[in-house]
């Protein structure tokens, strides 16, 4: 608990003033639970008993302003907690996706989407309820509970002893509950993770699994997952509900002996019947705050374990550091130097030293897994090398910011990525959209044909993973986003390889139009995309075997 509070104390402080204004409102509402409680002796022993004819005035008023009292103070303290909690909530989903972005795509291949998603929504979510409710609901109900204790030891200090001993002892038993609850809550915010990458993965890969027949299967092991997650849940909500159970027949013991004992001090007189009622009522209504301040030390360690979930993410570094240079173009020169690359352990990059210069275009040719798409990654620094180094410009690349670097390289691969915007948003992705250069990439992309076509044109609207288009149509967005990038050097990843002959032809032509004042590396298995090359390197088994 010290620890949670302490992690989540940076983002607090913004909200002094709410706190202290919800703090006055809970407060008001303990007072008036007490005060409504305090109330049942006049009522009692001046209305009933005196027959007092101006306290039957006075008192139903005094009444509505106990329970207006009340209301008011919850409404406030809900509103504020709850302004805290969501913009708590807001402030850390924004750090958490910023520093999730600035991490190494080898910290992407090993987390499975899902379990991010399943952070940044699942779990934050818990981390608002523990803000927002939690917090403001122990803060009043203690103090209802501290107002209550207070009626009922000003009522009976001998009575107060036999009503109030059962807070010790429920202490042990409702510890053993609380710690049993966290380790389910991990246990469950893990499986919910579970849950939701499978369904990431089915939704992402829907294409094969239609085309496989895979429905069954794939349902067949969401069920599992499914009926596991349901059976933690459930055994979340045996062990938790015990407590309520607990406090009742421990409270009504308690009770019972109150009855007894007061009921013995009212006949023999030595206690009004209003004194009576009054203490009995309010420890009545005191069982319920306890029982609730239970229910949220329970519920309290689902946020603690989602609190460690998320800041064993905060927590992670990068592996991949900023340099404080920044790369301006024009880029004269990539000097790759004995350089190799281990993917966990697996070779896939050994040796490999090579130098390309500006207004040169470099292809790089091999079998699939050869290492041509990983030296392209280091010179995106979107991985660092195991050994050797790159140098652009005669520096390297270490000692350039890694924005500067991207800013002046563009890449297309085989993989196309198309975002769910307008197709001029996703030509101009990362950089201010100016129309006329968003038309003019898509004719040098030789996609202007079919765009113009649709009915908004560029404002189209592409569906998530292009959809919408066809596996040319989305291939051509993507080069046309490379070509309005206007990069220094421009990297062609089997860029051609779902287009038609004709279409790969006008790509080639285009390729030959913008090379000046550029370094071009083609990555591609076909000859005709290979002749382009001034210089042909051949990879096999992460080393470069020929030059040609």
């Amino acid at each position: 608990m010290k620890r949670f509070l302490r992690r989540f104390l940076p983002y607090v402080r913004d909200y002094y003033v709410y706190f202290f204004i919800a703090f006055l409102a809970t407060i008001l509402t303990a007072v008036c639970t007490a005060w409504g409680t305090y109330l049942v002796k006049p009522v009692l022993d001046d209305i009933f008993i005196k027959k007092d004819t101006q306290m039957l005035v006075i008192l139903p008023f005094l009444v509505v302003a106990a329970y207006l009292g009340k209301s008011l103070g919850m409404y406030i303290q809900t509103y504020f907690m709850s302004y805290i909690g969501l913009d708590i909530v807001r402030k850390i989903r924004d750090q958490m996706l910023g520093h999730l972005l600035k991490l190494e795509m080898e910290f992407f291949n090993k987390m499975r989407s899902g379990e991010l998603i399943a952070r940044i929504t699942n779990d934050i979510g818990l981390i608002r309820a523990s803000v927002s409710n939690y917090l403001a609901e122990f803060v009043r109900e203690l103090l209802t509970v501290i107002c209550l204790i207070g009626v009922v030891i000003y009522q009976s200090p001998k009575l107060a002893v036999v009503g109030l001993v059962i807070m010790p002892l429920a202490i042990y038993p409702l510890s053993r509950i609380i710690k049993k609850i966290k380790k389910i809550s991990r246990l469950n915010q893990e499986k919910n993770s579970d849950i939701t990458a499978k369904l990431s993965e089915i939704f992402n890969n829907i294409e094969i699994i239609k085309a496989s027949n895979g429905e069954k299967l794939e349902n067949k092991n969401f069920n599992e997952e499914n009926y596991k997650f349901f059976r933690l849940g459930l055994k979340g909500t045996i062990i938790g509900q015990l407590s309520s159970p607990l406090m009742e027949f421990l409270g009504s013991i308690a009770i019972a002996f109150v009855i007894y004992l007061g009921g013995s001090e009212v006949i023999a007189g030595r206690m009004t019947a209003g004194a009576f009622f009054s203490f009995i009522t309010a420890l009545f209504m005191l069982y319920t705050p306890i029982k609730r301040l239970v229910g949220i030390a329970s519920a309290w360690q689902e946020a603690l374990v989602a609190g460690d979930r998320i800041f064993e993410i905060l927590d992670k570094k990068p592996s991949i550091n900023d340099g404080n240079k920044h790369l301006k173009p024009p880029v004269q020169s990539i000097a790759i130097e004995n350089v190799s690359l281990h993917y966990s352990g697996t070779p896939a990059l050994n040796g490999v030293s090579l130098e390309i210069f500006k207004n040169q275009i470099v292809a790089f040719v091999g079998k699939s897994g050869s290492g041509k798409s990983s030296l392209v990654n280091l010179m995106l620094r979107l991985y660092e090398p195991s050994g050797g180094k790159i140098c652009i410009n005669g520096v390297e690349l270490g000692d350039y910011t890694q924005e500067s670097v991207r800013d002046n390289v563009a890449i297309v691969t085989q993989r196309i990525f198309i975002f769910n915007d307008s197709i001029a948003a996703n030509v101009a992705y990362g950089k201010q959209i100016d129309e006329e250069k968003v038309i003019t990439s898509l004719k040098k992309a030789q996609a202007w044909d079919f765009v113009s076509s649709l009915p908004d044109g560029i404002d189209t609207i592409l569906d998530e993973f292009g959809a919408n288009l066809s596996g040319g149509q989305r291939q051509r967005i993507a080069i046309a986003r490379a070509i309005y990038k206007n990069p220094e050097v421009l990297i062609l990843d089997e860029a051609t390889s779902a287009l038609d002959a004709k279409t790969e032809e006008a790509i080639k032509n285009t390729i030959a139009t913008i090379r000046e004042d550029k370094i071009i590396i083609l990555i591609a298995h076909r000859p005709s995309t290979i002749e382009l090359a001034d210089k042909v390197y051949h990879f096999e088994d992460g080393k470069i075997v020929r030059v040609s």
